[in-house]
């Protein structure tokens, strides 16, 4: 990454030299101004007052206006001879708690690299530091014309450093808030509550432009002469007459949609874990069945209606009767034979009796 701004960051008596670079980028698509009818290029000319003439830009300087008019020049030289310790110095002035800091304060956001080997031990130095006390740096510097105010603060293995802005150039949020007294109830409240603890937290990483995508979208249909894509219906709205019904409403929705997600979810490890065995087909599926204890296995009466029921309780009563005594075997033997005649007597009917 190109550094934009070289220096050193001065930590009391302790000087690490750095380069200043970009943290952030812009994503955002840019248009050009074109005359409507010929789709020609639109274009800004500098051109000077007095010789009514365009200029380069190797021609053009800075200089400051007076109250009466006049221009007084001043040049890249004067500026780099600013009498302030930090024209070319990020100054450490103070160590603070991190929730000390308005986020209305923050403005643009750098890395700090260490310029050189020499530079290794001290950043390390102060990186290590601010990990330990979980605090950040608030220092002074110049850059672009004017002192500035920044925050170093750890980010990975290096020290990032945001801008701030001073403390007078934060507006007071006077006449921001309604105006009208208003009551909210404690069940207002908990509905509330219940809505942004069920949307839960998000993971930043997962959210994207989604405007550019469709300008984009835009873009390639037009660049090949297709038709642009048509902008989805808006979503139905209109004044909000009862906050309690919207706020349950909410909650529902929010917590159908996070229990439709987390069904998905749950799909997918069971897949992975063991596999179940098959049913031959035209069985039904015995997997209820085998969770049974085996008390509820003999405490479950067996069905008669069929003769596969009838033999299946045949089988259920003789490895009962093995694992008592031999009388009691027997007597259980014989009171089933003797129920499942009654029962079923045709049935249960010997072949010799049939021919007889």
């Amino acid at each position: 990454m190109r550094s934009i701004w070289n220096g050193a960051i001065s930590f009391g008596l302790v000087s690490i030299p750095i380069k200043l670079v970009n943290a952030t980028e812009s994503h955002a698509i840019s248009f050009r101004q074109i005359h409507t009818e010929d789709n020609g290029r639109i274009r800004y000319r500098k051109v000077c007052e007095l010789e009514e003439r365009e200029v380069t830009q190797s021609e053009i300087g800075k200089a400051y206006e007076d109250a009466d008019g006049s221009m007084i020049p001043i040049t890249d030289e004067d500026l780099s001879h600013l009498p302030l310790p930090t024209a070319r110095t990020i100054e450490i002035v103070a160590f603070v708690p991190a929730d000390r800091i308005d986020p209305l304060q923050m403005d643009a956001a750098y890395y700090l690299a260490a310029s050189g080997a020499p530079a290794a031990k001290p950043y390390t130095l102060l990186r290590e530091a601010l990990k330990r006390s979980n605090k950040v740096a608030i220092a002074k510097y110049a850059l672009r014309g004017r002192e500035r105010l920044g925050m170093l603060r750890v980010v990975g293995d290096a020290i990032a450093m945001h801008g701030l802005l001073w403390p007078d150039e934060v507006r007071a949020p006077e006449g921001v808030a309604p105006d009208t007294d208003v009551t909210i109830r404690d069940k207002e409240l908990d509905l509330a509550d219940a809505l942004m603890d069920t949307l839960g937290e998000v993971d930043l990483e997962d959210l994207h432009d989604e405007y550019r995508e469709a300008l984009e979208e835009v873009i390639a249909a037009k660049a090949s002469g297709e038709t642009p894509p048509e902008a989805p219906a808006p979503a139905a709205g209109g004044k909000v007459l009862d906050l309690m019904a919207a706020l349950e409403n909410s909650v529902r929705a929010a917590r159908e949609s996070r229990a439709a997600a987390g069904a998905e979810a749950e799909v997918r490890p069971l897949r992975q874990g063991r596999a179940e065995p098959k049913e031959p087909a035209g069985k039904k599926s015995t997997s209820t069945a085998t969770k049974k204890t085996t008390a509820e296995k003999k405490a479950t009466p067996a069905r008669k209606s069929t003769s596969r029921a009838g033999e299946g309780a045949k089988k259920t009563e003789s490895t009962a009767a093995k694992s008592t005594s031999a009388k009691n075997a027997t007597a259980k033997t014989a009171t089933a034979r003797s129920t499942s005649a009654k029962k079923t007597p045709a049935k249960k009917a010997s072949p010799r009796k049939r021919s007889a």
